[in-house]
Protein backbone atom coordinates (compact mmCIF):
# COMPACT_ATOMS: atom_id res chain seq x y z
CA UNK A 1 0.00 0.00 0.00
CA UNK A 2 1.36 3.48 -0.72
CA UNK A 3 2.74 5.22 2.06
CA UNK A 4 1.97 9.19 1.11
CA UNK A 5 -0.06 10.76 3.57
CA UNK A 6 -3.46 12.69 2.85
CA UNK A 7 -1.25 16.11 2.71
CA UNK A 8 1.15 14.72 0.64
CA UNK A 9 -1.72 14.09 -2.25
CA UNK A 10 -3.59 17.10 -1.58
CA UNK A 11 0.00 19.12 -2.36
CA UNK A 12 0.85 16.76 -5.69
CA UNK A 13 -2.24 17.37 -6.93
CA UNK A 14 -1.26 20.86 -7.10
CA UNK A 15 1.55 20.65 -8.12
CA UNK A 16 0.35 18.34 -11.29
CA UNK A 17 -2.61 20.63 -11.69
CA UNK A 18 -5.36 17.93 -11.19
CA UNK A 19 -8.30 19.61 -10.18
CA UNK A 20 -9.99 19.56 -13.75
CA UNK A 21 -9.23 15.47 -14.16
CA UNK A 22 -5.61 16.35 -15.65
CA UNK A 23 -2.19 15.48 -14.81
CA UNK A 24 -0.02 18.31 -15.80
CA UNK A 25 -0.52 18.11 -20.32
CA UNK A 26 -0.57 14.10 -20.42
CA UNK A 27 -2.78 13.09 -24.02
CA UNK A 28 -4.22 9.42 -22.90
CA UNK A 29 -1.46 8.46 -24.94
CA UNK A 30 1.46 9.65 -23.22
CA UNK A 31 -0.06 9.21 -20.25
CA UNK A 32 -0.56 5.61 -21.04
CA UNK A 33 3.11 5.47 -22.15
CA UNK A 34 4.59 7.06 -19.41
CA UNK A 35 3.22 4.68 -16.90
CA UNK A 36 4.30 1.29 -18.83
CA UNK A 37 7.66 2.78 -19.68
CA UNK A 38 8.37 4.15 -16.71
CA UNK A 39 6.56 2.96 -13.86
CA UNK A 40 5.67 -0.40 -15.23
CA UNK A 41 1.76 -0.53 -15.41
CA UNK A 42 -1.05 -0.01 -17.45
CA UNK A 43 -2.68 2.91 -15.78
CA UNK A 44 -5.66 2.27 -17.96
CA UNK A 45 -5.80 -1.49 -16.35
CA UNK A 46 -9.61 -1.89 -14.54
CA UNK A 47 -7.78 -1.75 -10.79
CA UNK A 48 -7.34 2.20 -11.80
CA UNK A 49 -10.79 3.01 -12.94
CA UNK A 50 -11.69 5.30 -10.68
CA UNK A 51 -14.79 7.65 -10.53
CA UNK A 52 -14.53 9.60 -14.04
CA UNK A 53 -11.74 7.20 -15.28
CA UNK A 54 -9.96 10.51 -15.92
CA UNK A 55 -6.19 10.78 -16.05
CA UNK A 56 -6.52 12.70 -12.21
CA UNK A 57 -8.76 9.80 -11.11
CA UNK A 58 -6.39 7.02 -12.54
CA UNK A 59 -3.47 9.16 -10.93
CA UNK A 60 -5.30 8.82 -7.29
CA UNK A 61 -6.13 5.32 -7.29
CA UNK A 62 -2.60 4.37 -8.42
CA UNK A 63 -1.50 6.74 -5.29
CA UNK A 64 -4.15 3.87 -3.02
CA UNK A 65 -2.00 0.94 -4.37
CA UNK A 66 0.86 1.68 -5.43
CA UNK A 67 4.68 0.06 -3.76
CA UNK A 68 6.98 2.36 -2.56
CA UNK A 69 9.15 1.10 -5.36
CA UNK A 70 6.62 2.25 -7.92
CA UNK A 71 6.05 5.72 -6.29
CA UNK A 72 9.99 6.19 -6.15
CA UNK A 73 10.02 5.23 -10.41
CA UNK A 74 6.94 7.49 -11.16
CA UNK A 75 8.77 10.41 -9.38
CA UNK A 76 11.91 9.84 -10.41
CA UNK A 77 10.28 10.04 -13.77
CA UNK A 78 8.04 13.13 -13.26
CA UNK A 79 11.39 15.00 -12.20
CA UNK A 80 13.58 13.74 -15.71
CA UNK A 81 10.22 14.41 -18.13
CA UNK A 82 8.19 17.56 -16.61
CA UNK A 83 9.30 19.81 -19.63
CA UNK A 84 8.06 16.97 -21.84
CA UNK A 85 4.61 16.74 -19.80
CA UNK A 86 4.27 20.28 -18.73
CA UNK A 87 5.89 22.07 -22.00
CA UNK A 88 7.19 24.77 -19.40
CA UNK A 89 10.66 24.29 -17.18
CA UNK A 90 9.49 22.29 -13.70
CA UNK A 91 8.51 25.06 -10.43
CA UNK A 92 11.25 24.94 -7.76
CA UNK A 93 7.60 24.00 -5.40
CA UNK A 94 7.53 21.14 -7.29
CA UNK A 95 10.78 20.23 -7.55
CA UNK A 96 11.10 20.81 -4.00
CA UNK A 97 7.87 19.03 -2.76
CA UNK A 98 8.60 15.85 -5.11
CA UNK A 99 12.52 15.90 -3.84
CA UNK A 100 10.64 15.52 -0.23
CA UNK A 101 8.17 13.00 -1.60
CA UNK A 102 11.22 11.06 -2.52
CA UNK A 103 13.26 11.46 0.99
CA UNK A 104 10.17 9.68 2.78
CA UNK A 105 10.70 6.85 0.10
CA UNK A 106 14.58 6.57 1.41
CA UNK A 107 16.00 8.34 -1.70
CA UNK A 108 17.64 11.23 -0.83
CA UNK A 109 19.20 14.20 -2.80
CA UNK A 110 22.50 12.68 -3.32
CA UNK A 111 20.97 8.78 -3.95
CA UNK A 112 19.55 11.12 -7.32
CA UNK A 113 22.60 12.31 -7.83
CA UNK A 114 24.64 9.27 -7.81
CA UNK A 115 22.45 7.91 -10.15
CA UNK A 116 22.41 10.15 -12.40
CA UNK A 117 26.16 9.82 -12.35
CA UNK A 118 25.86 6.05 -12.97
CA UNK A 119 22.95 5.25 -14.98
CA UNK A 120 21.85 8.52 -16.17
CA UNK A 121 20.51 8.82 -19.99
CA UNK A 122 18.54 12.26 -20.99
CA UNK A 123 15.40 11.35 -22.75
CA UNK A 124 15.36 11.37 -25.98
CA UNK A 125 13.08 13.97 -26.45
CA UNK A 126 14.21 16.29 -24.36
CA UNK A 127 17.68 15.96 -25.87
CA UNK A 128 16.19 16.78 -29.72
CA UNK A 129 14.40 19.65 -28.13
CA UNK A 130 17.68 21.42 -26.61
CA UNK A 131 19.68 20.67 -29.51
CA UNK A 132 17.27 22.80 -31.96
CA UNK A 133 16.98 25.44 -29.07
CA UNK A 134 20.38 25.27 -29.84
CA UNK A 135 20.27 25.82 -32.90
CA UNK A 136 17.59 28.44 -32.79
CA UNK A 137 19.74 30.64 -30.82
CA UNK A 138 22.57 30.58 -33.43
CA UNK A 139 19.94 31.50 -36.44
CA UNK A 140 19.51 34.93 -33.90
CA UNK A 141 20.48 38.17 -34.48
CA UNK A 142 24.09 39.02 -32.83
CA UNK A 143 22.72 41.44 -30.02
CA UNK A 144 20.33 38.59 -28.94
CA UNK A 145 22.24 35.88 -28.72
CA UNK A 146 24.36 36.62 -25.14
CA UNK A 147 20.79 37.08 -23.54
CA UNK A 148 18.86 34.35 -25.47
CA UNK A 149 22.10 31.55 -24.28
CA UNK A 150 21.62 32.19 -20.87
CA UNK A 151 18.17 31.46 -20.89
CA UNK A 152 19.17 28.09 -22.21
CA UNK A 153 21.56 27.61 -20.26
CA UNK A 154 19.27 27.60 -17.53
CA UNK A 155 16.47 25.82 -19.24
CA UNK A 156 19.65 22.56 -19.51
CA UNK A 157 20.47 22.99 -15.88
CA UNK A 158 16.35 22.55 -15.02
CA UNK A 159 16.32 19.28 -17.34
CA UNK A 160 19.12 17.76 -14.99
CA UNK A 161 17.58 19.20 -11.71
CA UNK A 162 20.82 21.66 -10.56
CA UNK A 163 18.80 23.84 -8.90
CA UNK A 164 19.34 26.53 -10.87
CA UNK A 165 19.29 30.47 -10.84
CA UNK A 166 18.86 32.92 -13.73
CA UNK A 167 21.85 35.99 -13.91
CA UNK A 168 21.49 38.08 -10.70
CA UNK A 169 23.84 41.36 -10.47
CA UNK A 170 25.72 42.73 -7.31
CA UNK A 171 26.96 46.15 -6.67
CA UNK A 172 29.77 46.62 -10.20
CA UNK A 173 29.16 43.08 -11.56
CA UNK A 174 27.04 40.98 -12.89
CA UNK A 175 27.00 36.65 -13.07
CA UNK A 176 24.83 35.06 -15.69
CA UNK A 177 23.49 32.58 -13.35
CA UNK A 178 24.50 29.46 -10.30
CA UNK A 179 23.34 25.89 -9.91
CA UNK A 180 24.59 22.92 -7.76
CA UNK A 181 26.62 19.81 -8.31
CA UNK A 182 26.98 17.34 -5.33
CA UNK A 183 25.99 20.33 -2.49
CA UNK A 184 28.85 22.68 -4.22
CA UNK A 185 27.37 25.75 -5.69
CA UNK A 186 28.96 26.74 -9.25
CA UNK A 187 28.35 30.40 -10.39
CA UNK A 188 28.36 30.53 -14.10
CA UNK A 189 30.03 32.78 -16.88
CA UNK A 190 28.31 32.34 -20.50
CA UNK A 191 29.79 33.88 -23.10
CA UNK A 192 28.77 34.00 -27.04
CA UNK A 193 30.64 35.69 -29.84
CA UNK A 194 32.42 34.93 -32.73
CA UNK A 195 36.05 34.30 -31.65
CA UNK A 196 37.39 32.43 -28.98
CA UNK A 197 37.78 33.49 -25.09
CA UNK A 198 41.02 34.70 -24.26
CA UNK A 199 42.84 35.21 -20.99
CA UNK A 200 41.22 38.91 -19.73
CA UNK A 201 37.94 37.25 -19.81
CA UNK A 202 38.83 34.35 -18.11
CA UNK A 203 40.87 36.44 -15.51
CA UNK A 204 37.98 38.27 -14.51
CA UNK A 205 35.53 35.66 -14.29
CA UNK A 206 38.15 34.26 -11.58
CA UNK A 207 38.48 37.44 -10.07
CA UNK A 208 34.90 37.20 -9.28
CA UNK A 209 35.23 34.48 -8.02
CA UNK A 210 37.70 35.02 -5.40
CA UNK A 211 35.00 37.92 -3.83
CA UNK A 212 32.91 35.15 -3.11
CA UNK A 213 33.15 32.35 -0.67
CA UNK A 214 36.24 29.74 -0.70
CA UNK A 215 33.78 26.91 -1.91
CA UNK A 216 31.78 28.67 -4.59
CA UNK A 217 33.38 27.54 -7.89
CA UNK A 218 32.92 28.43 -11.32
CA UNK A 219 31.81 27.67 -14.84
CA UNK A 220 32.57 29.35 -17.68
CA UNK A 221 30.75 28.35 -21.12
CA UNK A 222 32.26 29.96 -24.48
CA UNK A 223 30.17 28.60 -27.55
CA UNK A 224 33.02 29.71 -29.33
CA UNK A 225 35.80 27.42 -27.39
CA UNK A 226 38.59 29.02 -25.69
CA UNK A 227 42.26 30.22 -27.20
CA UNK A 228 45.27 28.00 -26.53
CA UNK A 229 47.30 31.17 -25.82
CA UNK A 230 44.56 32.21 -23.29
CA UNK A 231 44.11 28.63 -21.48
CA UNK A 232 48.09 28.67 -21.29
CA UNK A 233 48.25 32.69 -19.98
CA UNK A 234 45.58 32.08 -17.60
CA UNK A 235 47.35 29.05 -15.73
CA UNK A 236 46.98 26.34 -13.49
CA UNK A 237 45.13 26.27 -9.84
CA UNK A 238 42.02 27.78 -10.37
CA UNK A 239 38.40 27.35 -9.50
CA UNK A 240 37.29 27.71 -12.84
CA UNK A 241 36.41 24.91 -15.28
CA UNK A 242 35.37 25.12 -19.06
CA UNK A 243 32.85 24.20 -21.50
CA UNK A 244 32.54 25.16 -24.81
CA UNK A 245 29.47 24.76 -27.51
CA UNK A 246 30.62 21.53 -28.84
CA UNK A 247 30.75 20.12 -25.38
CA UNK A 248 27.32 20.65 -25.16
CA UNK A 249 25.92 19.48 -28.41
CA UNK A 250 28.33 16.54 -27.86
CA UNK A 251 26.62 15.84 -24.09
CA UNK A 252 23.61 16.13 -25.75
CA UNK A 253 23.54 14.04 -28.94
CA UNK A 254 25.02 10.95 -26.34
CA UNK A 255 22.19 11.66 -23.70
CA UNK A 256 24.99 12.35 -21.26
CA UNK A 257 24.96 13.46 -17.64
CA UNK A 258 25.72 16.88 -16.93
CA UNK A 259 27.05 15.79 -13.39
CA UNK A 260 28.92 12.95 -14.87
CA UNK A 261 30.46 15.96 -17.50
CA UNK A 262 31.03 18.22 -14.77
CA UNK A 263 32.33 15.70 -12.22
CA UNK A 264 35.24 14.45 -15.46
CA UNK A 265 36.23 18.05 -16.32
CA UNK A 266 36.73 19.14 -12.42
CA UNK A 267 38.67 15.66 -11.92
CA UNK A 268 40.89 15.99 -15.18
CA UNK A 269 41.53 19.80 -13.32
CA UNK A 270 42.44 18.75 -9.88
CA UNK A 271 44.91 16.01 -11.63
CA UNK A 272 46.60 18.29 -14.88
CA UNK A 273 45.35 22.05 -13.45
CA UNK A 274 44.18 22.27 -16.74
CA UNK A 275 40.62 24.32 -17.07
CA UNK A 276 39.65 23.18 -20.24
CA UNK A 277 39.46 19.69 -21.33
CA UNK A 278 36.67 18.83 -24.23
CA UNK A 279 33.90 16.29 -23.42
CA UNK A 280 34.94 13.78 -26.33
CA UNK A 281 38.76 13.75 -25.13
CA UNK A 282 37.48 12.87 -21.39
CA UNK A 283 35.15 10.48 -22.73
CA UNK A 284 37.09 8.27 -25.45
Amino acid sequence: MSTLTHIDKQKLERELGMGGGYVLDFSNRTFEEFFWEVVGVQIYDSQYDYGSGSKANRMRAFWRVATDKQLILLFQGLLEGWEIYSNAPIPDTSRDLIHSVLAKLGVTLSTLHKQQDDTFQLNIGVSQRLTSRLFEVTALPAQRRGYEFEKFLQELFDVYDLSARASFRLIGEQIDGSFVVHNDTYLLEAKWQNSPIGVADLHTFEGKLGEKASWSRGLFVSNSGFSTDGLQAFGRGKRTICMDGFDISEMLRQRMSFVKVIDAKVRRAAETGCPYVSVHDLFV
